[in-house]
């Protein structure tokens, strides 16, 4: 099921993330991968859960494999698709095959840095960018690869895309996004946001494009975490408020305390993007937490595929 239906019908969509294992997937079928796991968890909760791409250029489970399992279990995977480690020929193979084993969402990103990630030696491809990419997805749909030449069976998928409240200056980030959606993007998920006052001067302009937005939330761990995030992942700020308050409470108690400040935070926001994207980097099991505070219910719909 593509997840525009949902937008179409004013539903607010609510995805969560898995990371693939670092490793392969067993073939004895009663032993699950902790990803599919997590999804299995999940999907009682979420209409989709993406599928992150060697997240943090970490080499995992490939992305494609690890959606097409969710997918046999019956969970709505959204594939994640990154520029880092392919060029436009492998790009587009992996489009059509995805499409060919039954996805039918797709987020299309350039990729976290080799340099971020446990392979600091790999060569990065970066071929494309992501509003190329875009572009090169759209053509696919069309009936046309990247040269001009016509494909049979176009993949008519879902297409999404990242965007970062965060970046300054944010009027970079809004001319990204503009050519994102003139590219092709059919909604977006935002970067980790932690600050309102940061999100109110990028909605408002973000808004006006008309392409529907999911709130990006990254659940909050510990004050480590915070401070490693402000020191080491570009485009993202912790608001000391966040890390103090994180560290207000003893470790037993941390999870209540996560689930709490992530839930304020998509309540105060939720009423002007079209869903959410939780993140919750293993804690799957805070995510219903999450959503009960903040007040969000997850309304199903039956659409055709």
């Amino acid at each position: 099921m593509k997840i525009t239906h949902l937008f179409e019908q004013g539903i607010f969509v609510v995805t969560s993330e898995v990371g693939p294992i670092k490793g392969a997937v067993s073939r004895d079928k009663t032993i699950h991968p902790t990803c599919a796991k997590e999804a299995m968890f999940l999907q009682h909760h979420v209409h989709a859960v993406n599928v992150t791409d060697n997240q943090s250029a970490v080499m995992r489970l490939g992305s494609l494999a690890a959606s097409v399992l969710l997918k046999e279990k019956g969970i709505e995977p959204i594939y994640q698709l990154t520029c880092r480690d392919r060029n436009r020929i492998a790009l587009q193979s992996d489009l059509l095959t995805a499409f060919s084993l039954g996805i039918d969402n797709v987020l299309l990103l350039t990729g976290d840095h080799i340099q971020l990630g446990d392979h600091k030696e790999a060569k990065p491809v970066f071929d494309l960018d992501s509003v190329q990419l875009l572009h090169m997805a759209m053509g696919l749909r069309n009936g046309y690869d990247i040269t001009g030449h016509p494909i049979e069976n176009p993949p008519d998928m879902a297409y999404g895309a990242v965007v970062n409240p965060n970046f300054e200056p944010i009027d970079l980030q809004l001319i990204k996004m503009r050519k994102k959606v003139d590219a092709g993007a059919e909604f977006f998920q935002t970067q980790a946001v932690y600050d309102e006052a940061v999100f109110d001067r990028f909605i408002d302009k973000a808004s006006a494009m008309g392409c529907p937005i999911q709130l990006g939330v990254v659940v909050l761990k510990s004050p480590q975490m915070g401070e490693y995030m402000n020191a080491n992942v570009s485009g993202i700020t912790v608001p000391k408020s966040w890390i103090d308050e994180i560290g207000s409470v003893d470790k037993a108690d941390r999870k209540k305390k996560a689930a709490e400040m992530t839930a304020r935070l998509i309540r105060k926001l939720k009423g002007r993007v079209q869903g959410v994207h939780i993140m919750p980097l293993g804690w799957t099991d805070v995510v219903p937490d999450i959503l009960a505070q903040a007040e969000i219910e997850v309304q199903r719909l039956a659409v055709a595929a």
